[in-house]
């Protein structure tokens, strides 16, 4: 049961159980409807309900950053959610593109449930929140469906190994329009050999890929998040890279031959080889 109380100062945080262990949603302190979701203290996202365009995490910015580049402006998508969270990326999807069709698959059903009562959608938003496995729940989406997959699954900190194959990707690109996107938000530290194997993974699939993450993260000086976008077509890199370099904490992004180099002749990973991302270091977020 969640548990909640209300101070003279404002709303006081929500706990429950849900299956990924302890989720909290801790009030923003500046924002009077922000909420940041922690999963066994660790935060995992940031909604605020009176400004759904705005995204509090690094990372999140930059998975902003790809919605905002994959269309013109306020065109509707299709967008396919593989992990919810706090339902971040569908909101600002659905406040910066109007009309626009999502589903969302996350496995952690209390964790849905808990905010979807406490952090409720708007109505007339074109959102579907399904149950079950991201893989799973890829497999069910046709063939040419979405114009945008975002990748964001976490268990226990990590990404599950059979999130993390060529196979996998293969039927993210399945699912694609023609000329569609396909978003990983992946973690790792030094010495990076997840990261580079999941570059030389999705490079197996894609023609066109590049990267966007922490220079310190990309140096290997700290554990962190990394965004891979890729595209049977060219991408947005100059415009990308204007985007990430004006955040609060300026990303660079990698692309071509400098990805290339970085990957440092790492192989692609199979579903018979796929191992989870690598565990963060204790009181480590990003």
């Amino acid at each position: 049961m969640a548990k909640s109380r209300r101070g003279r100062s404002g709303p006081e945080a929500v706990r429950e159980t849900v299956d990924g262990g302890v989720a909290e949603l801790r009030p923003d302190r500046d924002r009077p409807r922000g909420w940041t979701l922690l999963i066994d203290g660790a935060p995992q996202s940031h909604v605020d309900l009176d400004d759904p365009a705005y995204l509090e995490f690094s990372y999140q910015r930059r998975l902003g950053h790809i919605v905002d580049l994959a269309a013109p402006p306020g065109r509707p998508l299709h967008v396919l959610h593989l992990g919810g969270g706090a339902l971040t990326m569908a909101r600002y999807v659905a406040a910066t593109r109007p009309r626009s069709t999502q589903q969302v698959v996350e496995i952690d059903a209390p964790l849905v449930q808990l905010v979807r009562r406490q952090l409720p959608l708007e109505s007339g938003w074109r959102v579907r929140v399904r149950g079950g496995d991201a893989r799973a729940g890829l497999a069910k989406v046709p063939d040419g469906w979405a114009d945008l997959i975002i990748a964001d699954v976490f268990g226990g900190a990590r990404t599950p190994a059979h999130l993390t194959s060529t196979e996998f990707v293969a039927e993210a690109g399945r699912a694609l329009k023609a000329g569609g996107w396909y978003a990983a938000n992946l973690a790792d530290g030094p010495p990076l050999r997840f990261l580079r194997g999941q570059i030389a993974t999705v490079r197996a699939v894609f023609p066109e890929v590049c990267l966007t993450a922490d220079p310190a993260v990309l140096r290997g000086k700290r554990f962190g998040n990394a965004v891979l976008l890729a595209a049977d077509r060219e991408l947005p890199v100059a415009d990308l890279t204007r985007r990430a370099a004006g955040d609060p904490h300026a990303g660079r992004v990698e692309h071509g031959r400098a990805l290339l180099d970085f990957t440092g002749g790492a192989a692609p990973v199979t579903d018979a080889e796929a191992v989870a991302s690598p565990a963060p270091p204790a009181a480590v977020f990003d």
